[in-house]
């Protein structure tokens, strides 16, 4: 016996559901299941129809969000591994930056569990650019590669939950915390932005 599609007004709802909750949450990040299902112009009965818990809607909405952060680090294809880490960070920060709250939410004590599994493949484009930097002697290799990618992961986090996204130099800082961790110099990095001025404040792909 094959399952149903779900009913279009059953995805419609969910999808309202979630932008709401973005929307709410940007608010107020400890916005109630009332206020998201008043927000959705639901009613709480029909919200949790979709949803079991506020957790499993924050769930749902890191999973989400990962899915476009993942999407950012598979089009990066850079072969100059010192381009494509501060591609990545400019890219990625854009796209953060626009959910700024959603993503300090995801980046929390209580969901990295959850954040870490959604977002393996772009912690694995991460690991694998800084051992290509290693390979070509770009990047630094002082620390193994694993170590390396955490750190620039620990310091992402960071800047995403205490730097204000409206802040016109948030951008810059993100990319040069990045090529700074992975091993390059202030001047080293002026010389790469100054030669590829379109990273920081690229179009997202």
């Amino acid at each position: 016996m094959t399952s149903r599609a779900p009913r279009r007004d059953a995805v419609e709802n969910r999808a309202g559901i979630l932008d709401a909750a973005r929307h709410a949450l940007a608010n107020d990040p400890y916005a109630s299941v009332d206020v998201i299902a008043r927000s959705a112009g639901l009613s709480r009965r029909t919200l949790y129809g979709h949803f079991d818990d506020r957790e499993a809607l924050i769930r749902e909405l890191i999973a989400n969000g990962a899915q476009r952060f993942n999407t950012i680090a598979a089009s990066i294809d850079d072969p100059d591994p010192r381009i494509a880490l501060a591609r990545l960070a400019s890219r990625l920060w854009q796209e953060a930056a626009h959910v700024q709250v959603a993503a300090a939410l995801a980046l929390d004590e209580a969901h990295l569990a959850d954040t870490a599994e959604a977002l393996a493949p772009l912690r694995r484009t991460v690991a694998d650019l800084v051992r290509r930097g290693q390979d070509d002697g770009s990047l630094r290799s002082d620390l193994p590669a694993p170590t390396v990618a955490r750190l620039i992961e620990e310091m992402a986090r960071t800047v995403v939950s205490r730097t204000d996204a409206a802040n016109t130099g948030a951008e810059n800082l993100a990319v040069r915390s990045v090529l700074s961790i992975a091993g390059l110099s202030w001047r080293e990095t002026d010389d790469l932005l100054a030669s590829h001025s379109e990273l920081v404040g690229a179009e997202k792909p």
